[in-house]
């Protein structure tokens, strides 16, 4: 919702201000530290809800970032990451719950091995964390690919910071799932957890045909963004600059408004 004020009402109200040189480099240097730090704090924590959470963190940042390269690119990507962010995040939650009602721990170190134990909940967990890591073919790929083709021209060295919360966010959900679903069956507690069952397959499976519909075929989705992309586009690099916004609304002396 955060993301979505900037493009419905900061942008279109405030463009001066908005894209002044001090207030550029103050929210693309902010989007930057979101991406690293979200997913360098994101790869210690030992709770996988929690690593869950700090990963939004890194995911806004490249909202953030598309939103103020402001090409029409990088504004589609931001709002395919925001959809897809709702998608994969919120399924990724729901899995976390749904680990935790079996084990009633959401401690990484208390799981292992699951994939042996538990195929299919194993298997869409998978799915689910590399569409966050963006692989190709998933949601997560789109948004991220369009908002750092989209930004490279405006900002190339802030892009290039950026494609590296990539790699972090790999590394730590990655890890995550090695020590949750592929590590040994080393605890008798994980011996005899229940699979997915029909009630929460029927919550998951919408999420898994979204993540694949948006990454195998994104164009119902950026064709309905297409035409007010551009003219936010177009609304914010038309406004003056401040300097002459100030300049337009200064009174000479001795003339009445």
């Amino acid at each position: 919702m955060g993301t979505y004020g900037f493009l419905r009402f900061a942008l279109p109200f405030y463009p001066q201000v908005a894209f002044d040189p001090t207030v550029v480099t103050i929210v693309v240097t902010l989007a930057l530290i979101g991406i690293i730090y979200g997913g360098l704090v994101a790869m210690v924590q030992p709770d996988f809800k929690k690593l869950v959470a700090y990963s939004s963190v890194a995911h806004l940042g490249f909202v953030m970032l598309g939103i103020w390269a402001l090409t029409q690119q990088s504004i589609e990507g931001a709002i395919i990451i925001m959809i897809s962010h709702g998608i994969s995040t919120g399924a990724l939650f729901f899995l976390a719950g749904m680990l935790y009602e079996r084990r009633h721990t959401r401690d990484i170190a208390a799981f292992g091995g699951l994939a042996k134990v538990v195929p299919v909940l194993a298997a869409v967990l998978t799915v689910v964390a590399l569409s966050s890591v963006g692989l190709p073919g998933t949601n997560g790929f789109v948004g991220e690919f369009l908002v750092l083709l989209g930004s490279f021209g405006e900002y190339p060295w802030a892009t290039v910071v950026a494609a590296t919360g990539v790699i972090v966010a790999a590394m730590y959900l990655l890890r995550a799932l090695q020590r949750i679903i592929y590590n040994k069956l080393d605890k008798p507690e994980n011996e005899g957890l229940p699979d997915l069952s029909p009630r929460e397959l029927a919550v998951l499976i919408p999420l898994i045909v979204c993540i694949f519909w948006i990454g195998l075929y994104p164009r119902p989705f950026l064709r309905r963004m297409e035409a007010s992309s551009r003219a936010l586009v177009e609304q914010v690099r038309g406004a003056p600059p401040a300097d002459e916004v100030q300049h337009a609304g200064a009174v000479a002396p001795g003339v009445e408004r």
